[in-house]
């Protein structure tokens, strides 16, 4: 199956820095938000972190320009029916991927589907699909434009040549695709929500500061980023979702989402994208 057009829905941050690198690895990219200004603001997004490609001398001007000239934008869902491949990328709510896919059955019945979730279960979003064969899991990382992992994640019902083609198109993005089953959390969230709730209960138990919490992990077993960081980075309320959808999956009381992110969460603490979380932003 050969992929050339590819379609993402939702481009929030993890859509809009998925529709990046498609664009900049040679791909038609057909983006859709459910509004104009979204559209815009994505735009606005792609644009900004390729001119600082441009900056720092990683892309030529060249290809900036041609990376820009692959993305097309629309509010239009039939817009994606050309499409080879369409990634979603919306909220981390089940229905509404569900609801999506059965959608996209109809506007893009001749593309492999692919969900971007981190923590649900692929196998019920394929199933609202009319082909649930042509449904595969791609879990791209935040940031997808600098992460190289990509999660391909099989389904029971899968067929053989997309799941192939799901994870040949993941190499030719130039990212480090692995291939694993659809189990909660597939592989990297099963190990790492749980030992950043154990991070984030040890800041009570042990009564460190979220500096000392991350100076510890960084310096004392090499973590690039301390987990209070990472946290931030990766949003607290989306930690949460997926500590929760874990905790209901497996009832491992470490999936669990501690008390103290659930009241973070609760206060619009997010992290980095509110401003403020364990640190502040300016």
């Amino acid at each position: 199956m050969e992929i050339r057009t590819v379609g993402v829905v939702g481009l929030g941050t993890m859509g809009a820095g998925i529709a990046q690198v498609c664009v900049q690895a040679g791909f038609e990219t057909v983006g859709r938000e459910v509004s104009d200004e979204l559209c815009e603001r994505a735009r606005g997004t792609i644009g900004h972190y390729l001119a600082r490609g441009l900056e720092k001398e990683r892309l030529t001007q060249g290809e900036h320009d041609a990376a820009l000239a692959r993305l097309t934008l629309t509010t239009d869902l039939t817009a994606l029916a050309s499409c080879d491949l369409v990634i979603e990328a919306i909220v981390e709510d089940a229905g509404a991927k569900r609801e999506l896919f059965a959608e996209l059955s109809r506007v893009a019945s001749a593309a492999i589907l692919a969900t971007n979730t981190s923590a649900l279960s692929v196998t019920e979003i394929a199933a609202a699909a009319a082909l649930p064969g042509r449904v595969v899991g791609m879990h791209f990382f935040n940031p997808a434009p600098v992460l190289p992992l990509v999660e391909i994640v099989r389904t029971e019902l899968v067929d053989e040549d997309v799941y192939e083609a799901a994870f040949a198109f993941a190499a030719a993005l130039g990212k480090e695709p692995i291939r694993c089953h659809d189990t909660p959390g597939f592989v990297v969230n099963r190990i790492l929500i749980p030992l950043l709730n154990d991070c984030v209960r040890v800041l009570d138990e042990a009564r460190v500061t979220p500096e000392d919490l991350d100076k510890a992990m960084r310096f004392g077993t090499s973590w690039p980023i301390g987990p209070c960081a990472l946290i931030d980075l990766i949003g607290i309320d989306v930690h949460v979702h997926a500590s929760e959808a874990l905790w209901h999956a497996l009832r491992e009381p470490r999936m669990a989402p501690p008390a103290r992110l659930v009241a973070m969460a609760k206060a619009g603490l997010l992290g980095r994208k509110s401003g403020r979380g364990f640190y502040s932003y300016a």
